[in-house]
């Protein structure tokens, strides 16, 4: 990965400082240096500036820190390269499209404050290249590449009338995009896990339950034997990292676990009992703070299908946090051109269920330990995101207002994130 970093140090002077994890704000100026965080200067202090330094002063008309300097959000359930697209392009589109608008999304997902992503299905390798090269902006990507399902499962986007790949049947438009990879059985399984790894996967992503969007399956369908489970997880963990699994419901959550799963992606219908379950086997909720609306659905079948998901939510968070089950934040948008925002506003939608505090802290240091767990995968291990201290990498916003008490200044990135940096380089600066 290439230096993105401007060369000389930056200093941002006079904020008040949200470290990713203290409840406490501490008035002072942090200092950059390449990528990096420097060190962090408490503004009783006195304070040299660096020789050549670029200086950004974020204190008010009467020279007071008022404005917070955090770090940079992270969304665990993101999918950018079918998040700027309609599913009607992805099927008659040209090919390099996909890729063309995922750029795009990639841009606008940076300066709505994202400077990492989790990215749980879709062809991002090469977006993760160039931007990672510092030749285009948008965040750091942790990519699944394409995400495993079963014939008829919720990524099986195949004519009813084509047979399955493994009876000789044509590979569907989503596998030749990189959407999707369609496989049946224990072998077929762990080739399909192998070829994401090969792909450069930082985790996999199998669907193992139905979902609101595709075709053939309602909510409750069980997906993948336990053995095929087992052969995935398996997989991935000869090469250090793990997989995580789309499933909504209290069946398919056990099995998962079952196998060696550790993070589930959704959980919107699991009961009390399987979310305290998640918690006891050390495993991740990885989940999204829907509400209608969110998505839109040409289908009546996948409307209902969204109604009962979103019905779920507010359950789940509350079990969630009774049983201290270390719950991480995404918003699987998906064929949605043109709303992209609301990213952010899911984010503020958080206070909903949380303190604002504890939604920053899972938005950043929290995420973060999520996507540490790729491990020897990490393509960024050299050093710590989303918090604020000397070493972490620079990602850093400054933010026009108190967020630790006001969430909803993040629904509204435009107005209210006066400074993004990312990588070290500064992407939006509104004081000169």
């Amino acid at each position: 990965m290439n230096n993105n970093a401007e060369s000389s140090p930056l200093v941002i002077k006079n904020v008040r400082v949200f470290d990713g994890e203290s409840e406490r704000l501490e008035p002072g100026h942090v200092v950059v240096r390449g990528r990096y965080v420097d060190r962090i200067v408490p503004r009783t202090e006195a304070f040299d500036e660096p020789e050549g330094a670029r200086v950004i002063d974020c204190a008010d008309g009467a020279g007071e820190a008022v404005r917070v300097l955090m770090p940079g959000l992270i969304d665990a359930h993101a999918h950018l390269a079918v998040a700027g697209v309609s599913a009607l392009e992805v099927l008659t589109g040209p090919d390099g499209l996909v890729h063309c608008k995922a750029l795009g999304e990639a841009h606008r997902m940076l300066m709505r404050g994202f400077t990492s992503i989790r990215d749980m299905g879709g062809p991002t390798g090469a977006i993760k290249s160039v931007i990672d090269a510092g030749e285009f902006p948008g965040p750091r990507i942790y990519p699944s590449n394409a995400a495993i399902s079963q014939t008829a499962g919720h990524g099986d986007f195949s004519a009813v009338y084509d047979a399955p790949t493994a009876l000789g049947g044509p590979l569907s438009r989503a596998e030749q995009v990189g959407i999707m990879r369609v496989a049946d059985g224990p072998e077929r399984v762990l080739a399909a896990v192998r070829e994401q790894l090969k792909r450069g996967a930082c985790q996999v992503k199998l669907m193992a339950g139905g979902g609101v969007t595709s075709v053939y399956d309602d909510l409750d369908v069980l997906q993948f034997t336990p053995e095929e489970l087992r052969v995935a997880v398996r997989a991935a963990r000869d090469w250090g990292t793990y997989v995580a699994v789309h499933v909504f419901t209290t069946e398919g959550i056990r099995r998962a676990l079952d196998a060696g799963v550790r993070s589930i992606e959704h959980g919107h219908l699991a009961d009390e009992e399987t979310v305290a379950l998640i918690a006891r086997k050390g495993a991740w909720l990885s989940t999204q703070p829907f509400a209608e609306g969110d998505h839109t659905f040409p289908d009546p079948r996948s409307k209902a299908k969204d109604a009962k998901v979103t019905q779920g939510v507010a359950d789940l968070f509350t079990w969630a946090h009774r049983h201290d089950v270390r719950t991480a934040f995404g918003t699987d948008l998906l064929f949605a051109p043109g709303s992209g925002d609301r990213q952010s506003r899911m984010f503020a939608r958080l206070d909903r269920y949380m303190s604002p505090v504890e939604a920053l802290r899972i938005g950043t240091s929290g995420n973060a330990t999520l996507l540490q767990m790729a491990g020897k995968r990490d393509p960024y291990g050299q050093a710590r995101s989303g918090v604020v201290r000397a070493g972490a990498w620079a990602d850093l916003l400054v933010v026009e207002g108190d967020p630790t008490r006001d969430l909803s200044l993040l629904a509204d990135p435009e107005r209210n994130l006066s400074v993004i940096v990312k990588d070290g380089r500064t992407y939006r600066n509104r004081f000169g």
